[in-house]
């Protein structure tokens, strides 16, 4: 904890003064009775105590939200005033202090998600903070399927729940996210950077978007010039999403003249089916979800992404540009692009590195296992 760490795992604790309740105040001491830090009481998850402050004792109040969030939000500036991004995340959990909280915003809506029912008690502050220092329209809450009952998912923290998605601009073009509905808090912001670097890579380019979910690289492909770009999803909705925000960019020469369709399937599958098609593109994109949800998951997660390295590269023309990326924190990026070259290897390929990605400025890497997204950016040799 003195080190930086926010979680108190149930096993740690050696003693405390009597039962709290979820969301209670915990305050922590060390063997001598030295006071450590603050953080939020959860008796219902193995992480006991969710760290807030640590240091010196501190009052947990109104100013205290307020002072967090302002500092969260102040990393943000950047991208709040750029004029082509109104949608990012304004407070990424452990990594900006306030563990098992997600704020995100789109445009004047902003959603709230939280990942311990401790939360509930402190939504009203928090939410007043928010409404204080960026004036919403609209706040959503959203909820990790781990916390328990109260804060119904999709509900109203402040305004009104929209009847609809919401548009907001991402480097320039337009999406919309289902904040009410949607995986996550309704968009993955997290890919905002990567998105622009494949745009900017893919003028002239047959594209392929695998695990495209809305379409976030697949609008940006034709934004950037792409002849064609094929969006492949297991989620019809998603599909339909993605068709809608290439619409919405209509009005860019690009984009209408570039030939979008997707197609419906398991990612390995599809592929498959393409390679004994004889299909080949230029980029090729894939951008899976997380594989490895704990420890023991990690061998099958790097024989998965081997496996997609080796089906996305019997699509890729030589010298074309393939983007892989991995979610999963417990797989290190060093093991990552390891994994990824000797699947390329093992198919006879060579690979030369053009970019490795981590983290952009609105996902801030606080501790060790706050580092998961990475991605490689690398050309496939002649």
């Amino acid at each position: 904890m003195r080190g930086g760490h926010p979680w108190v795992y149930d096993a740690s604790i050696t003693s405390t003064s009597h039962d709290g309740e979820v969301g209670d105040l915990a305050v922590v001491f060390d063997a001598d009775r030295n006071f450590v830090a603050i953080g939020l009481w959860d008796p219902m998850s193995p992480i006991r105590i969710r760290i807030l402050h640590r240091g010196r004792p501190a009052t947990i109040d109104d100013a205290f939200w307020h002072d967090k969030l302002d500092a969260a939000l102040g990393i943000r500036r950047p991208l709040a005033e750029s004029g082509t991004t109104t949608g990012y995340r304004c407070v990424h959990g452990e990594n900006d202090g306030l563990p098992g909280l997600v704020i995100d915003r789109y445009d004047d809506t902003y959603v709230v998600k939280i990942y311990s029912g401790a939360w509930l008690a402190h939504l009203d502050a928090v939410v007043g903070a928010l409404d204080a220092l960026v004036h919403p329209a609209a706040v959503v809450l959203r909820r990790s399927r781990r916390v328990g009952i109260g804060g119904e998912d999709g509900t109203a923290l402040f305004g009104t729940v929209p009847d609809e998605p919401v548009l907001f601009m991402e480097n320039g073009l337009m999406l919309e996210a289902d904040v009410v509905h949607g995986q996550k808090t309704g968009h993955f912001l997290d890919q905002r950077d990567n998105r622009a670097l494949v745009g900017s890579m893919s003028s002239g380019a047959r594209v392929l978007d695998v695990f495209s979910c809305t379409g976030g690289f697949s609008v940006h492909a034709a934004a950037g010039g792409a002849t064609s770009v094929t969006s492949v999803d297991q989620s019809t909705g998603a599909l339909a999403t993605a068709k809608h925000n290439m619409a919405l960019n209509r009005d860019r020469a690009e984009v209408r003249a570039c030939e979008h369709d997707s197609v419906a399937g398991d990612a390995f599958d599809v592929m498959a089916t393409m390679a004994r098609r004889g299909r080949h593109f230029d980029v090729v994109v894939v951008d899976p979800p997380s594989f490895a949800s704990r420890a023991s998951s990690v061998p099958v997660a790097r024989r998965s992404y081997g496996r997609l390295t080796t089906q996305a590269l019997a699509l890729l023309e030589p010298g074309g540009l393939l983007v892989q990326a991995s979610c999963s924190s417990r797989v290190s990026a060093d093991d990552f692009v390891d994994t990824v070259f000797m699947a390329a290897r093992a198919a006879g390929h060579h690979l030369s590195v053009v970019a490795r990605t981590g983290h952009p400025l609105d996902h801030p890497v606080g501790f060790a296992e706050g580092a998961y997204l990475k991605a490689l950016f690398a050309r496939l040799a002649p």
